[in-house]
């Protein structure tokens, strides 16, 4: 690996803002995948302005390698409302800054390839941009990055305005990508699908970690335990965290076995992350056993049809997820079961009890005149979720709202905390039913994990639309898809099935054909045939029974030093074996991770 960007002691602020980052001092290879994470006005986007060179360090300084190409989507982008699709995705005049001169284009069928992984095959390249919405405006602006060859590849929040189908497509593209990659998102998934490092911006400086989300999670508890215990609250938090990752689908606990003996060794008296039976029972003393029942159901979005004679059925306690496309019709459906509009064919009985609170895409009216604790407790002072009653400041620290932050003006908040704001005056409310549309915009990886900590314990229904596959996991027991026919379909299999019925792969642990299980065939396109990989399972099984022993044997000579403290000839013998024992595993562990990402999924 080649080194090709430096921050040398790095610090830049703003004004009254005072310094973000400062001491700074990083460096990129030519083949990192690095996902940066932090609070919101951490200093994430202040962070690739610095590395893109577009802001110039109050102290220190950013360079360079010669000629490298630098391709960058930042958050606020403005393309000229007369420019088309083929402007804009061939043109230079957005991107030649960043780009250099020379480019060599991609044809018109690889531009339409990555249109149509960014959900936008509806669009053609003549099509002008003026009239699009904004996040049509942004994947036109994602594609023209994706077509060109860069070094260097800088993404602000690339996966909003994406579905989950498009958030696949392009952690798929991007992992066959050359070059290095900088990615800010929230989306977990993402960051454990794409990234190898991740870099947490926190404290005015920036925090390196190897591997995606989960390692971060688990490094991050780890360095809690030993140094933060004050950090009781936070650190159980990071704890039930692990406890999902490690609960969660079969690709998260595809982990190498030494890892995982760490994270078991963190969470072995956490409790799963929610008692659904209890939740249950709450549910049906609150809500009685009808919440919504859709008897054959039309709904129109305009012209287009949503449902088309659906019957339906939502309980007391369900916790349900809505997949589809952008457009298929989600926030339309969430929009009648709150009862902002009605069906135009069928019924639609709500339940008598029913207290339906609807958070909506768009940032609700907040009384931007009050303070942001006299905002929630114009709702309520106290609030009870679950068995627990807590105060209105209470609820507001569980979304990040610090003592300093509850006095806070309103009209004074960022998008993202406008945002939080609006989720827990909904949740002051008390309400039993929760209905979610994109609940994740514009919030942190903190105060995701936050709010999927308080649902855990929420004795209520939820109806979720959402492109965010990790709180989708996390938080529904059940997913249904929208696919443009007017059906609404269960879907047992969840995201993976829903990917499977939209893309034609095969869901994991599916078989496509009975070509497809033959002992010749590649596995996966990994170019490894079936017998390869068998072989290939058990050099791996074989490589983790080795570090087992290398453990045992490293426990022993550090059982061995503390008995022999004062005998100095011994420890100095005792240390270099265990420094060999040491470099031994770390190889050997290398070896597993190597082979771990040869073998195809399943």
């Amino acid at each position: 690996m080649a080194n090709i960007v430096n921050l040398d002691r790095v610090s830049k602020g703003y004004g009254a803002a005072g310094p973000l980052l400062t001491d700074v001092s990083l460096g990129l290879d030519d083949a990192d995948r690095i996902g940066v994470v932090g609070l919101n006005g951490a200093g994430k986007s202040t962070l690739l302005r610095l590395l893109t060179r577009t802001e110039d360090p109050d102290d220190g300084r950013v360079t360079h390698r010669r000629d490298l190409r630098v391709a960058w989507l930042p958050q606020n982008l403005t393309l000229k409302p007369d420019a088309t699709v083929r402007d804009v995705v061939l043109g230079t005049e957005w991107l030649a800054e960043s780009m250099g001169a020379e480019h060599e284009w991609a044809g018109d069928a690889g531009v339409r390839a990555i249109l149509d992984g960014l959900g936008m095959a509806h669009l053609g390249l003549d099509a002008p941009v003026g009239p699009m919405s904004g996040g049509e405006r942004r994947r036109v602006a994602l594609a023209a990055l994706l077509v060109r060859d860069a070094d260097l590849l800088i993404l602000d929040e690339p996966t909003n305005h994406l579905d989950v189908g498009g958030v696949d497509w392009l952690a798929r593209h991007l992992l066959g990508r050359k070059g290095a990659l900088v990615v800010v998102t929230h989306d977990r998934w993402f960051l454990d699908a794409v990234c190898t490092t991740t870099w947490e911006v926190a404290d005015q400086t920036v925090h390196a970690y190897e591997g995606g989300y989960a390692a971060w999670i688990l490094a991050r508890a780890e360095r809690e335990r030993v140094a933060a215990a004050t950090e009781a609250r936070r650190q159980n938090l990071l704890r039930k965290e692990i406890a999902w990752l490690r609960r969660g689908p079969p690709a998260r606990t595809s982990k190498p076995k030494f890892r995982i003996d760490a994270a078991n060794a963190l969470i072995a008296d956490v409790p799963p992350p929610r008692d659904t039976m209890s939740l249950q029972r709450l549910a049906t003393a609150r809500l009685g056993k009808q919440v919504y029942d859709l008897e054959q159901v039309r709904l129109h979005a305009g012209p287009k049809t949503i449902l088309d004679d659906v019957t339906w059925q939502v309980g007391p306690g369900d916790r349900v997820a809505i997949l589809g496309a952008n457009g298929a019709g989600k926030t339309t459906l969430l929009r009648l079961l709150a009862g902002l509009t009605r069906p135009d064919g069928g019924r639609l009985i709500t339940g008598s009890t029913v207290r339906a609170a609807f958070l909506s895409q768009e940032l609700a009216e907040l009384p931007s005149e009050l303070r942001v604790l006299e905002a929630v407790e114009e709702v309520a002072r106290r609030v009870r979720l679950g068995d627990r009653e807590i105060s209105a400041a209470q609820l507001a620290e569980v979304f990040g709202f610090d003592d300093r932050r509850l006095w806070t003006p309103v009209g004074d908040l960022s998008g993202g905390e406008r945002r939080r704001l609006q989720m827990l005056r909904l949740l002051a409310g008390e309400p039993n039913v929760l209905l979610l549309d994109e609940p994740t915009n514009d919030l942190d990886t903190d105060t995701l994990a936050a709010l999927e900590d308080l649902l855990d314990s929420w004795p209520g229904t939820i109806v979720v639309a959402s492109h965010d596959r990790y709180l989708i996991e996390r938080v529904a027991d059940s997913a249904y898809g929208l696919f443009g026919d007017g059906r609404l379909v269960h879907l047992p299999g969840g995201i993976d099935e829903y990917l499977a019925r939209t893309t034609g792969r095969p869901a994991p642990g599916r078989t496509a054909t009975p070509a497809a299980a033959a002992t010749t065939a590649p596995a996966d396109g990994t170019g490894m045939s079936a017998a390869e990989a068998r072989q290939a399972r058990k050099d791996l099984a074989r490589l983790e029974r080795q570090v087992g022993k290398l453990e045992q044997k490293e426990a022993a000579l550090l059982d061995q030093l503390a008995a022999n403290a004062t005998d100095y000839g011994k420890v100095a013998e005792l240390d270099a074996q265990l420094t060999q024992v040491r470099a031994e595993r770390e190889q050997i562990e290398e070896a597993w991770l190597a082979l771990a990402d040869e073998i195809p999924a399943g």
